[in-house]
């Protein structure tokens, strides 16, 4: 047996570069025995950082650790509260989740578009959800006056007040939205063709009011203070708009003053109309112009009347400002401003020292020096926008290309520009250092190639290049390579080819083609044998470099392939993708090793220590990820299967939701989704009834046995499962395989479950009942599945018996409702009630056309 051959794991070490999550929202937090508003509390990725914007420090890492997964949504979501468990995900659905069971309770239909937000009316136990009206798509609400004001912001320059009026009722659980039959027409119940009757209306909506705003882009979102007294609103401009919410007397004295003034100007005047409009005497509003939009805001409001707000802007920056909401003419004052710990704006190019212990990472505007064991900012210095960069050797010096076609020399003990020479005339796509450590080779759009030496000018003592060669090519020049033996030369060209040259003379020597698309970046491995190339194409190409032949080509990516470069010493390498992935590849097997994901955007570039136990990625999403090397070896067989069920579980994902016999698509449906895990769980329930059903006939014919023989037989021999379980009985073993299955599983596993296995698990439920064992669970299935099976149930005279349980627990519901006046067991109750009562309807109908 041929000995194998060994990977080793690459795991998330660390999440850097990131001040909040392109998705995320801001919070004041308030900790202990802290002062309140100096504390905020940002998503950045999958954690949690928590700042003092008073010194700008962050204080809080906090990961998100997974006490709970609720899988429900088909599609990313859009929106989420905890004060009611909310999912809006982008299928248009809304989810209602019970954290403490944990497990879906329904799943809310209806709209045409994702859902923006949802808003709990705690004192009704409504849910309002915002998608759209008839002007435009609503993207904000928030509730005033205790709940009884709707203020609604939409793709206008307008917000919108609406009155909530409630009905004196008692609401319950909302009753199922009618559907009209043949026979239900002519119904004799006041239907008028309407899906809501003015009876079983619950409230009742009436437009109070508007407002302009002062932006004339669509409204981000809305919110307010705690006790509700200042709103802010901003949108996808830089403007923040600050609003008082005044006492009720306070507006009645200026509705009343206003609409005496509009009634001398014009005595015509619709009055009504008037007093709508004035309805927004409650508000106020103040501007104020940042320099980027903003993407989440929070505020908190002092007992002097100081406004503090805090906003997370687009360009990953944190600001902080002050209102003195008692005085009319007040203006905001900037408080505080966080940047150093993240780039502006995209970073484009990544690169390592000779030491593995600083991280360079440049963008449009900044050029940033990390320590990559603390992921504290060393230096960071205004620059042109960067494509490429290294570490010149020695550590102290830094060169980066731009866009502008400009090589611009840094000095890392000053943290200055030393030097920008104009290099090109076009962008400067790449950069590469000769393996003699003496000069840089560069690439660039005006479709050349130069050579450059350092050298150091005495009477400044500071380092400058000298351009020494120029190869002129036909085509714009995207990435450029030496090989390590500095023999031969590499240029990717716009024209999906790869050229190689000898490096003394500039002949030509190969030409590599068979890509598609151009190819973006390539690396050659540590003993100048192979070349990989990566291309738009989405496709990798292993070449060797005696003859040019192609070893393979291989599927990389589901988008371009950004990125390339090989851990130093192997013939091992890594690939980033605009599909949000990082990928490792053995270019002698061509075998896909790992995948690193975390990224949420497309991952532009990566670089590797030199001694390859570290590699830094960044991302679109304005982040740098830290990967550590360690030494859990991967095994190729364990990782294929874990893609084959993640792809399973994709599928599952995308296919059709649950459906429950005998039910209709309505408005409400099932919450869950279909899994992996789900159908894993049935499996195991199935496999449980299996072993019981052995078990019972084993136990039946021993008995026979014992009756034959006149005498009792030794028992037979306990299946071994049992036996691990504390030697348990067969009915205990099926209930504690139930019990194991996750709460937010259980409807939808028992949903898979063929229907032969119903009627054991029914007689089981039975004794479970009688012998007080899991009430609550058991019962929890037992009415699932009589809801799903019930018509198979009714007509089985076998299981009568658990219909009587079911009644008597309808009893037990009665009486419980009458001494207590709440509701048990709605659910099931009202669907039987609902059945009843069409069963009536439809027999006076059909009475009624004889």
């Amino acid at each position: 047996m041929g000995v194998t051959k060994q990977y080793l794991r690459y795991v998330p070490s660390a999440v850097f570069g990131v001040i909040g999550g392109p998705k995320a929202n801001v919070a004041y937090v308030t900790l202990r025995g802290g002062e309140r508003g100096r504390h905020v509390a940002v998503a950045a990725c999958e954690h949690v950082f928590v700042w003092d914007v008073r010194k700008a420090e962050k204080v809080i890492v906090a990961p998100c650790l997974t006490v709970l997964v609720l899988r429900g949504s088909k599609h990313e979501v859009t929106y989420l509260n905890l004060t009611q468990p909310r999912l809006s995900p982008q299928d248009t659905d809304v989810i209602v989740w019970d954290l403490i069971n944990e497990c879906g309770l329904y799943r809310l239909k209806g709209h045409k578009d994702a859902v923006t937000q949802a808003l709990f009316l705690k004192d009704k136990n409504l849910l309002v959800t915002s998608v759209g009206s008839r002007w435009s798509q609503v993207w904000g609400m928030v509730l005033l006056n205790e709940e009884g004001r709707l203020l609604t912001g939409t793709a206008d320059s307008e917000l919108r007040a609406w009155d909530l009026s409630y009905l004196e009722q008692d609401l319950g659980e909302p009753s199922k939205k009618k559907v009209k039959g043949l026979l239900e027409e002519d119904m004799e119940d006041g239907e008028d063709g309407v899906d809501e009757s003015p009876e079983e209306r619950i409230l009742r909506c009436d437009k109070a009011g508007s407002i302009l705003r002062e932006s004339k882009d669509r409204v981000v979102s809305l919110m307010t203070d705690a006790k509700a007294k200042v709103l802010l609103c901003h949108g996808t401009d830089p403007t923040l708009e600050v609003f008082a919410v005044l006492p009720a007397d306070e507006v009645q004295r200026r509705m009343e003053k206003k609409l005496k003034r509009a009634k001398k100007k014009a005595k015509y005047e619709d009055t009504d109309a008037a007093s709508r409009t004035l309805m927004w005497a409650v508000l106020f509003s103040r501007g104020r112009e940042p320099c980027w939009p903003c993407r989440s805001v929070d505020c908190v409001l002092t007992p002097s009347g100081e406004m503090k707000a805090v906003l997370l802007l687009q360009n990953n920056t944190l600001e902080t400002y002050s209102l003195k909401t008692d005085k009319k003419d007040a203006e905001a004052t900037k408080t505080g401003r966080l940047t150093l710990s993240g780039h502006r704006t995209v970073v484009r190019t990544i690169a390592f020292s000779s030491d593995n212990i600083a991280v360079l990472s440049a963008s449009a505007d900044t050029v940033k020096v990390w320590n990559r064991s603390t992921l504290q900012v060393i230096r960071t210095m205004a620059c042109e926008y960067a494509l490429c960069s290294l570490f010149v050797p020695g550590d102290r010096q830094i060169i980066t290309g731009t866009k502008s076609g400009n090589m611009q020399i840094f000095d890392l003990a000053s943290g200055s520009l030393l030097e920008t020479t104009p290099a090109h005339k076009g962008a400067l796509w790449s950069i590469a250092l000769s393996p003699d450590q003496r000069g840089v080779i560069t690439g660039s759009a005006d479709k050349t190639v130069k050579f450059w030496e350092f050298e150091l000018i005495k009477d400044q003592e500071r380092l400058t290049v000298k351009h020494t060669r120029t190869l002129q090519l036909d085509e714009d020049v995207l990435c450029v390579r030496y090989t390590p033996d500095q023999r031969l030369l590499a240029v990717s060209l716009l024209d999906c080819t790869v050229k190689v040259f000898y490096t003394d003379t500039l002949k030509f020597f190969l030409s590599l083609y068979g890509h598609k698309l151009p190819v973006l970046c390539m690396d050659i491995s540590h003993d100048s044998t192979l070349i990989a190339t990566g291309s738009a194409d989405r496709n990798v190409k292993i070449w060797g470099l005696d003859f040019g032949d192609c070893h393979r080509s291989m599927f990389a990516h589901d988008d371009s392939v950004m990125f390339l470069q090989f851990v130093p010493k192997t013939h091992l390498f890594f690939t980033a993708g605009k599909d949000r992935k990082i990928k490792q590849w053995d270019a002698d097997k061509f075998e896909h090793i790992q995948t690193l994901e975390g990224h949420h955007r497309e991952v532009w570039c990566l670089a590797i220590s030199p001694s390859g136990d570290h590699v830094v990625s960044s991302s679109h999403d304005k982040s740098l990820r830290l990967w550590e090397r360690t030494r859990e070896p991967i095994i190729l067989e364990e990782e294929k299967e874990m893609e084959r069920e993640a792809e399973f579980e994709e599928n599952l994902a995308k296919g059709e939701e649950p459906v429950v016999p005998g039910e209709t698509k309505g408005e409400a449906a099932p919450a869950g989704k279909t899994s992996i895990e789900t159908i894993k769980a049935a499996e195991r329930i199935m496999e449980a009834l299996e072993l019981y059903r052995d078990e019972s006939k084993n136990m039946q014919e021993h008995e026979e046995a014992c009756r034959a023989a006149g005498k009792q037989l030794p028992p037979p021999k306990m299946n071994p499962i049992l036996v691990a379980y504390g030697n348990i009985s067969p009915s205990r073993y099926v209930l504690e395989v139930i019990r194991k299955v996750k709460s937010s599983e259980l409807e939808l596993s028992l949903l898979v479950l063929p229907f032969p296995y119903v009627p054991d698990l029914l007689s089981l439920f039975n004794t479970f009942v009688q012998d007080g064992l899991e009430v609550e669970l058991v019962c929890r299935c037992l009415f699932f599945l009589l809801r799903v099976h019930f018509g198979q149930i009714s007509s089985n005279q076998m299981l009568l018996t658990v219909i009587d349980i079911a009644a008597g627990l309808q009893y037990l519901q009665r009486e419980l409702e009458a001494k207590e006046d709440v509701m048990f067991f709605t659910d099931a109750t009202s669907r039987f009630e609902e059945k009843k009562r069409k069963r009536k309807k439809r027999e006076r109908a059909i009475l009624t056309i004889a």
